[in-house]
C-alpha cells in the first residue's frame, strides 16, 4: 500500500495538463494532474474514463454538452464521446483509465 498527498504532487507538476501516474489498479491508470485555465482540444477514448476534481472547477464540453465538475464531484466520460476541456478549468483533477489509453 502507499499514499500519496494528490493536491502536493500536482501542484509540483512543472507543466499543467501534464498527468503524473500514481499507480494502477486492476487495469486501470490513476493519474493526477493540474489544470491552469486553459482550455484543450476534443478528444475521444476507446474506454469510460473517470474524471475526479479533487479541487477546484473542470469545465467540459461532452457531446457538445456544457458540463461543470467542482471539488468533490466526478464525472465519468463514457467510451467514444467526444469531450474537451473548456476554458476556466483550474485545480487539481485526478484521472482514472484504462491502460494503454
Amino acid at each position: 500500500m502507499s499514499l500519496s498527498n494528490v493536491n502536493e504532487i500536482a501542484a509540483a507538476l512543472p507543466d499543467a495538463w501534464n498527468s503524473r501516474p500514481l499507480g494502477a489498479v486492476g487495469t486501470a491508470c490513476v493519474k493526477v494532474l493540474r489544470m491552469d485555465e486553459l482550455p484543450v482540444e476534443v478528444e475521444t477514448h476507446a474506454a469510460a474514463e473517470a474524471l475526479l476534481v479533487m479541487d477546484g472547477t473542470l469545465e467540459l464540453l461532452v457531446g457538445g454538452r456544457e458540463v461543470s465538475v467542482g471539488a468533490g464531484e466526478m464525472y465519468v466520460v463514457a467510451a467514444g464521446v467526444p469531450h474537451a476541456v473548456r476554458p476556466g478549468s483550474r485545480g487539481t483533477l485526478v484521472i482514472v483509465e484504462a491502460t494503454g489509453e
